[in-house]
């Protein structure tokens, strides 16, 4: 997985869309945007996951023509590109990018069996970098995120690099 190439297609992305829909805001409005399109992807990963529904004999919702896992991942990707994009805008590039060494250390931790704890620490941390302008908040809700996907979630580098160009294309 290179974080950096990643990084750089998701840039070129957000600009390409923003060209072609000739989307004009305020630096303001952008950020809020891409914060709110990552707290919605990031309840699609768990509502996806269903790890919260204790009620469900089989858990995992699925897109026809995709596995339970496939529509994880892509979903799981989509939080990536906001996280990406959240990093641009705020001039925290190196967040994403200094996280690529720690990798391998992050795949050691722990796997947990339920996520509750960690996806509601994401979450506050993700909030707690917008309103208190904190990127260690973002980098830490980063690299849990990181952790579900790589660790809890089992997905390889590999996956993930390909599920994420395929929805970049």
């Amino acid at each position: 997985m290179n974080l950096q190439e990643m990084l750089e297609s998701s840039i070129l992305l957000n600009r390409q869309i923003e060209y072609n829909k000739q989307i004009n805001w305020t630096a303001d409005n952008r950020l809020q945007n891409a914060y709110v399109a990552l707290d919605v992807e990031l309840s699609e990963v768990a509502n996806t996951a269903e790890w919260f529904k204790v009620w469900k004999e089989n858990r995992g919702k699925h897109d026809e023509n995709r596995t339970n896992r496939e529509t994880l991942i892509f979903e799981y990707v989509d939080v990536i590109y906001f996280y990406m994009l959240i990093a641009n805008l705020k001039n925290w590039n190196r967040v994403i990018t200094d996280s690529q060494e720690k990798i391998g250390k992050l795949k050691l931790a722990k796997k947990e069996v339920i996520l509750n704890k960690q996806y509601l620490a994401i979450k506050q941390m993700l909030f707690n970098s917008y309103f208190n302008k904190d990127m260690d908040a973002f980098k830490h809700s980063w690299m849990l995120f990181l952790k579900l996907g790589i660790v809890d979630f089992g997905f390889s580098e590999e996956e993930i690099t390909q599920a994420f160009n395929e929805k970049i294309k």
